[in-house]
């Protein structure tokens, strides 16, 4: 990434036009997927998007648990990646604070494949 700042700063770019470039975009899409395959970086999921939809939304966790009907409990075990919501629950959780869940296409993230690795 700092190679493609420094290519596009060389020819007079901004930062904030650098970021919006096809070169940039592209970089910054093959560094994630390195840091995928790598182990160093996962792919998000249901549990971070709750977690910024309570950041941006309530002022504290209790506030986003009185609005959805969840326990304090509950989202703390979610959040930390030790427990799972109940698609149902899940649904009218967010329902009351006018959301819902929606499936869309898989990421063309590959996810990294366990197991043994190729021998040197």
């Amino acid at each position: 990434m700092k190679l493609v700042g420094e290519f596009y700063h060389d020819r007079g770019l901004s930062r904030s036009k650098v970021r919006h470039t096809d070169l940039y975009r592209i970089a910054q899409d093959l560094g994630s997927r390195l840091a995928v395959a790598q182990g160093l970086a996962r792919i998000p999921d249901y549990r971070d998007e709750i977690e910024q939809l309570t950041r941006a939304r309530f002022k504290t966790r209790r506030e986003f648990c009185e609005a959805t009907g969840l326990s304090e409990d509950m989202l703390s075990h979610v959040l930390a990646r030790r427990k799972h919501i109940a698609l149902d629950r899940l649904n009218e959780a967010l329902a009351r604070i006018g959301y819902i869940l929606r499936i869309v296409p898989q990421d063309s993230f590959e996810r990294p494949r366990r197991g043994r690795r190729a021998a040197a």
